[in-house]
């Protein structure tokens, strides 16, 4: 063991998703080696502890497994499981945490984000139920970025991470596992695939682009192997450190590939893409795009047809952000419904407590209590099993759906890189107006309330503040204003759009068609055009 000695390094604040910077920052001397000594010193140490430890694959991943290992060996931990080669999927790595009752995990991923040697890289810590560090330890890992003065690492190599087996590293114990396995075997015992199987046999068709992700090796396993889907099904499927050029991101504007397949006339019956880390995920049908706002009340309406929710739901939650769908689900199935602020912890709060089994966030991210983490490729097998179940496919559910319980065209718009001084023009400029704009008109729409959402969670008592900027109209309509953090540059301003349709003669418009007046009276009252010097946002979704 060597202690190396170090000073503190600037800007290593975790936030929801943990620390993201460009992959060359980390690799600067001492960057990721302070962090994660500030990580095992946050979280009280890690002397006798096991660790689970991977990450999606994107470039520096396999340096960084290496050199955790070595640090995690100095530090005194008893065992490291790690998956194969040092991937994992986020989804993999929450339910590895939970199977083997550890006392947490290391994620090695930035997610959406962009792979390769001038892209992002990330890392975060997740706690021994499975989910995202809540605010307690990320501020306790941040304070000791501020403090650290040395870290510890161990002389020499690491185990050779690509071989499944049992070795040691010092007195710590390495496990090499298959990093797809006991998630398949978790999705078996949730969904019913032998119905899904019958549905493959039938000549359903179906595309998964795992954007040369994570889900690669896993899309193979479950749909292709496990389920019956042709060879091929699973398109992009390898790994690979910048992730083929590709942007994984999976919206209607980074994942146009499997866009223009499914909106061919020839298309596939059913369509899905999952992101870097495995944790998002979107529906697309034959020529039917499915909004992340839908797809959750839609899954919220039909889980019961799955096995390992034929019991029916404890509960429902949505990111505040995401569209009230699934409230109007959860009041006809008399079901508890939370609206949180967006960050999968506080799901996590609720999950554990057993207030909810379903939650899901409109940036493409669902989910249920089986982990503590959105699940990308368990909302695909759950579209899957509904398809299954019902004989309807993708475009008839949504129109069935919409006629029991309405319409709420959604939208988002991106507004991407903006420097942070236009952007904190346009986010402040609206905290200063909000309580002047109630009764103004905007159009034919007509303020009713404004606020700046907080959160009293019901599990901890704890209190978020400053969660979003929401201006709602008397008709139902309303628009979000959130600044990103997920980002490596400049600012992102995320403007969320919702009007509410009961009409049946007006359930098969398009969403921007609909949300004409809504995006007007925003880009009124926000300035985008004074203040960013442009009205059209960069992904729409």
């Amino acid at each position: 063991m060597t202690t190396i000695p170090t000073t503190p390094i600037d800007g290593q604040k975790p936030g929801t998703s943990g620390l993201r910077k460009k992959a060359r920052v980390f690799m600067e001397p001492h960057y990721l080696e302070n962090f994660v000594q500030a990580i095992f010193d946050g979280i009280g140490g890690i002397a006798g502890k096991t660790l689970v430890l991977g990450g999606d694959g994107r470039f520096h991943n396999d340096v960084a497994v290496r050199t955790i290992l070595r640090m995690a060996a100095a530090n005194g931990a008893a065992k490291m499981i790690v998956g194969q080669g040092g991937l994992l999927s986020t989804p993999a790595a929450s339910h590895l945490i939970r199977l083997h009752e550890t006392d947490g995990g290391i994620i090695l991923s930035a997610s959406h984000n962009p792979g390769g040697i001038d892209e992002d890289f990330g890392i975060k810590f997740n706690t021994p139920n499975g989910g995202p560090a809540p605010e307690s330890v990320t501020d306790a890992i941040y304070a000791r970025t501020k403090t650290i003065d040395s870290y510890q690492i161990l002389e020499g190599d690491a185990p050779d991470i690509d071989a499944i087996g049992n070795s040691t590293l010092g007195d710590m114990a390495v496990e090499i596992v298959d990093p797809v396995t006991d998630y398949a075997d978790l999705m078996e015992e949730l969904f019913d695939f032998a119905a899904i199987r019958a549905l493959f046999a039938d000549n359903f068709t179906m595309q998964f682009d795992a954007m040369n992700a994570i889900t690669g090796p896993y899309g193979r396993e479950i749909l292709e192997d496990r389920l019956g889907a042709p060879k091929g099904t699973v398109v992009h499927d390898t790994p690979l450190p910048d992730f083929g050029g590709m942007h994984p991101d999976p919206n209607p504007t980074w994942a146009h590939e499997l866009m223009d397949v499914m909106f061919a006339d020839d298309g596939p019956d059913f369509g899905a893409a999952s992101d870097g880390d495995g944790d998002r995920n979107m529906i697309v049908g034959r020529r039917c795009y499915v909004s992340p706002s839908d797809s959750l009340a839609l899954i919220a309406a039909h889980a019961t047809v799955a096995p390992g929710y034929k019991k029916g739901l404890s509960g429902v939650a949505r990111s505040m952000p995401t569209s009230a769908a699934v409230d109007r689900v959860a009041a006809a199935l008399d079901l508890p419904c939370f609206e949180t602020p967006t960050g999968w912890k506080f799901f996590g709060n609720l999950m554990d407590d057993g207030q909810v089994a379903l939650c899901g966030e409109e940036s493409f991210g669902t989910g249920s209590d089986h982990i503590r983490e959105k699940d990308g490729l368990w909302a695909v097998l759950m579209w899957l099993n509904i398809i299954a179940a019902t004989g309807q496919g993708v475009a008839e559910l949504l129109k069935a759906h919409w006629a029991t319980y309405g319409r709420n065209y959604y939208s988002r718009h991106d507004f991407e890189a903006i420097p942070t001084d236009q952007a904190d023009v346009v986010f402040d400029g609206l905290r200063d107006r909000l309580g002047d704009l109630v009764g103004q008109s905007f159009g034919d729409l007509t303020v009713s309330a404004a606020d700046e959402f907080s959160y009293n969670d019901p599990v901890d008592g704890s209190v978020s503040h400053q969660q979003g900027l929401r201006v709602m109209f008397e008709d139902g309509a309303r628009f979000v204003l959130r600044k990103s953090g997920t980002g490596t540059t400049g600012a992102t301003l995320r403007l969320y759009l919702e009007i509410l349709e009961d009409d049946p003669e007006l359930l098969d418009q398009d969403a921007q068609d609909a949300l004409a007046n809504v995006i007007a009276a925003a880009h009124t009252i926000l300035g985008f055009e004074a203040a960013i010097g442009r009205t059209t946002p960069d992904v729409v979704t």
